[in-house]
């Protein structure tokens, strides 16, 4: 209970210091690492075969759960192309939509937030500075305020904070955005490969393939 109690009081110290630019940023932490860690859990990719292997897999009629997007949609094609669905590409573009779209969500809050965050650090920056250049003129903001040493903590803080925000942010939000590239391109590559071959001769193309 004690250690809360002292977290809390470092934390309401920390506001104190950094001023109003502190409120913002602390709803930007939140909102930035729910974003990441929604797109974290949605991108995983623990696959073990690659896609051309995942479909043969399947295509021999075997089940298992699907535990990535790649994966669920290897599932749904092959149940579309062991159907003799007309206009398959048509389907798969409907069925694949939904994936897409979820392996997209929430890209441009983090972003939006990555960009936002050293701003609103700089706001804070300016601020404290200005408050210091004031102290300079009026030495009744060092009873009321802190002072100089006051306006340059505040601008210390926030920037720091800013920075801590964005840094992580962005590299997080690179390796994402690589993994989102490569799950688009598989969705393209399953799409290419049920529409342009007979079901039968998938493995047949994989093998000529390796040989080459």
């Amino acid at each position: 209970m004690m250690a809360v109690l002292e977290v809390v009081g470092l934390v309401k110290e920390l506001f104190q210091a950094g001023g109003f630019v502190m409120p913002p940023l602390f709803i930007c932490v939140l909102l930035l690492w729910y974003g990441l860690g929604y797109r974290f859990w949605v991108l995983r990719s623990p696959k073990k075969m690659g896609v051309r292997d995942m479909l043969d897999f399947y295509r021999a009629g075997n089940r298992r759960p699907a535990n990535s997007i790649v994966e669920q949609a290897i599932q749904i094609g092959v149940e579309l192309k062991k159907k003799h669905t007309k206009y398959l590409r048509y389907h798969l573009d409907t069925a694949f939509y939904d994936f897409e779209r979820e392996i997209g969500k929430f890209s441009v809050l983090v972003k939006t937030i990555i960009i936002i965050s050293p701003l609103l650090g700089l706001l804070g920056t300016v601020v404290g500075m200005v408050e210091t250049f004031d102290s300079l003129a009026s030495m009744v903001l060092f009873s009321q305020t802190g002072g100089i040493a006051g306006g340059i903590a505040q601008a210390l803080i926030t920037t720091q904070m800013g920075l801590a925000v964005a840094i992580p942010g962005l590299l997080m939000h690179n390796d994402q955005n690589k993994k989102q590239q490569q799950i688009e391109k598989d969705l393209v590559q399953i799409k290419y490969l049920l529409c342009s071959q007979p079901f039968s001769s998938i493995a047949t193309a994989r093998k000529n393939n390796e040989i080459q």
